[in-house]
């Protein structure tokens, strides 16, 4: 049983396609998911069409149903991995020997690490851009052979201009690819602003209950996506049955998650804004925030994870210990909100020792800001003894 692209019809609003993509035909007495298939290999067949032989290169129908759902959402082709970082490690995959990457001062640590290693191993050279600052990144492109881009950034939340960067990386006949994590394909469609292949971890809020470990790409073009689902093969970067069907299960829920997540984030942003424990916020949806009028032209919203400073890095681990409803554990985007001290990471010089990252749930309001309000008090006054 396999998904049946043809199956939701055009013109749907992105909530809807959550729920409706992927699915198998209107077949009586068939279920209305496709199943978790636990197949390593299937019956051969005499013709072309008989095309699934073994699962490492031809895929399951589970995988498949995914890739379908995501694909539709972010208006590409996609191919599941077994987690975000075996993503974005195909993409480096189908760069040449010696090519130079053009990447984020500011982007998840781990993908840091991954291009500090291959450029140790002489397999690339990189350059770090602040990609806030858009003539340094378009002056910087020119003659690169991929431009990586990510925003909302992890963890300072920063904004790149997207049409403007994917253009100048189409100019420079570089690969654009964008980590969409943060914004979810409901909030930034980066092949529509001139991305060549969007990246998600949908560890984060595609799955949505921090039980899985997978990622996804979604090429613009065909070709290139199968160039990356050949890149899958070879590495074997596949992802299992049951995370390709948990994290379809949690893409069902996206939208009804990702509302109530988002506005709890802009309300905590708000309050915390005015806290005179905290010296910054970091969230696109507030007026202040330097990228908030980028964010709010190539976004439809600004997201559930939000960043704050506070004195330093003691107080902000104090502050971590003193939570109770929000939990002190890494990753994001799940029902539950978590916060982290991003700065004790590899790679994360360029973090203010006292900085929080907030993934932002769906717990109610009140219950968040009592829990933050009561922790960044002793916080606060044990990090700035009278």
């Amino acid at each position: 049983m396999t998904a049946d692209q043809s199956a939701t019809p055009a013109g749907l609003h992105p909530e809807t396609v959550v729920i409706c993509a992927g699915r198998p035909g209107h077949t009586a007495s068939e279920p209305l998911n496709v199943p978790i298939v636990l197949a390593s290999n299937f019956h051969a067949g005499s013709t072309e069409e008989d095309r699934r032989a073994y699962s490492r290169t031809d895929a399951t129908p589970t995988w498949e149903a995914l890739e379908t759902a995501v694909g539709q959402l972010e208006g590409g082709h996609a191919v599941a991995f077994s987690s975000g970082m075996a993503a974005v490690a195909a993409v480096l995959d189908l760069l040449p020997a010696g090519a130079r990457i053009v990447a984020p001062a500011d982007c998840y640590f781990g993908v840091g690490e991954l291009l500090a290693d291959g450029q140790q191993q002489g397999r690339w050279a990189v350059d770090r851009v602040d990609l806030t600052e858009t003539a340094t990144v378009q002056a910087a492109v020119t003659g690169a052979h991929l431009l990586w881009l990510e925003t909302p950034s992890n963890p300072l939340l920063d904004i790149a201009d997207l049409p403007a960067l994917c253009a100048a990386g189409r100019h420079a006949g570089a690969l654009v690819g964008v980590d969409n994590t943060f914004a979810t394909p409901l909030l930034q469609q980066p092949l529509a602003l001139g991305a060549d292949v969007v990246v998600h971890s949908t560890t984060k809020f595609i799955g949505g209950h921090s039980d899985l470990l997978s990622g996804i790409t979604i090429a613009r073009e065909q070709t290139l996506a199968e160039r990356l689902r050949h890149r899958r093969g070879l590495s074997g970067a596949t992802p299992g049955a049951l995370e390709a069907f948990l994290a379809l299960r949690g893409l069902r829920t996206l939208a009804l998650r990702l509302e109530r997540g988002q506005a709890n984030a802009a309300e905590l942003a708000r309050r915390l804004d005015q806290h005179p424990a905290v010296s910054r916020v970091r969230y696109p949806g507030l007026p202040g925030h330097p990228g908030h009028q980028t964010a709010a032209a190539q976004m439809t919203g600004f997201g559930a994870v939000l960043a704050f400073e506070v004195a330093d890095a003691p107080t902000a681990d104090r502050l971590c210990d003193a939570v109770h409803v929000i939990v002190h554990a890494t990753s994001l985007g799940g029902v539950e909100s978590t916060i982290e001290r991003r700065s004790k990471l590899p790679d994360q010089e360029h973090v203010p020792p006292g900085l929080l990252r907030l993934s932002v749930g769906c717990e109610h309001i009140d219950d968040l800001w009592n829990d933050l309000n009561t922790a960044l008090g002793p916080a606060t006054r044990l990090g700035n003894p009278a």
